[in-house]
């Protein structure tokens, strides 16, 4: 396999440059004082402060931004968690338990990925009502489990995975929840670390439905509370990107910690009998 040349090499580092440029510019802002922020005379800052950082830690009266960032933390991992187990399980019913109506359920699930999210907020918000959970994480958490995307991506690599395994497995003596649990999970492996990161990522950034759901401040996730330092007079832009960088931090680890699955999810075409 022939190394790209010094040209093309060239080209994607610009464009990679290009894509880091907004990610470094908010990084250099949010190391300068507000002043600096309104009068800018360069991309670095002249002076570097910490005041922005340590405004957003010590403002915990008016807002609690520890208190924003642990709620994101719950919603977002106990979301992860049970679209990564109700979506795993009920790909598996659906592709490798053949059961009757299989891909009419399965094509209801790719049906309701193309309606705008928007559209359930008014029926969501009166289902919540009734369920006494509104201004509760389980109100951002329960309909984002209910999703199809989790199922239906799970489903598409559980297609590919040889039909043989399982058999042999059943003809051990195994019944389905061991081979669901030691058979087919082991293999889909890369393909569950991609999806519990975009549910992770998805859950993290989320402003529409926390914002429609809760009602008092403490409740509020990162991506709400962030956007009160924003107001139709004034914008505190220092303390929004720095509030902002924290909150884009725990993001990067996830995709660090994972790429290496995601990458192999994306290449992978599975095993072959």
């Amino acid at each position: 396999m022939k190394k790209p040349s010094r040209i093309v090499t060239t080209f994607m580092l610009f464009i990679g440059l290009m894509f880091l440029m907004p990610m470094i510019i908010m990084v250099l802002t949010s190391f300068k004082s507000e002043k600096e922020v309104m009068e800018p005379s360069s991309v670095i800052p002249q002076h570097f402060t910490l005041a922005n950082y340590s405004q957003a830690i010590h403002s915990a009266a008016e807002a609690p931004i520890m208190m924003w960032s642990l709620n994101s933390f719950f919603v977002s991992c106990a979301t992860t968690l049970l679209v990564l187990v109700i979506g795993s399980m009920a790909a598996f019913a659906l592709t490798r338990i053949r059961i009757k109506g299989a891909e009419i359920v399965m094509n209801l699930l790719v049906g309701t990925m193309m309606v705008p999210s928007q559209l359930f907020l008014i029926p969501l918000y009166v289902i919540l009502s009734r369920l006494h959970v509104l201004d509760t994480p389980w109100a951002l958490i329960l309909p984002a489990t209910a999703g199809g995307f989790g199922v239906f991506m799970v489903s598409q690599f559980m297609r590919s995975l040889p039909p043989s395994l399982e058999e042999a497995a059943l003809i051990d003596g195994c019944s389905f929840w061991q081979v669901y649990w030691q058979i087919t999970m082991p293999l889909c492996g890369p393909s569950l670390a991609t999806l519990g990161v975009f549910t992770f990522i998805a859950s993290w950034n989320d402003y529409i439905t926390p914002l429609v759901f809760m009602e008092k401040i403490t409740n509020y996730t990162l991506p709400v509370g962030i956007a009160l330092f924003q107001s139709s007079y004034s914008t505190q832009f220092g303390l929004t990107l720095s509030t902002s960088l924290l909150a884009t931090l725990p993001l990067l680890i996830v995709f660090l910690v994972f790429q290496k699955q995601i990458i192999e999810s994306m290449s992978s075409t599975g095993l072959k009998d």
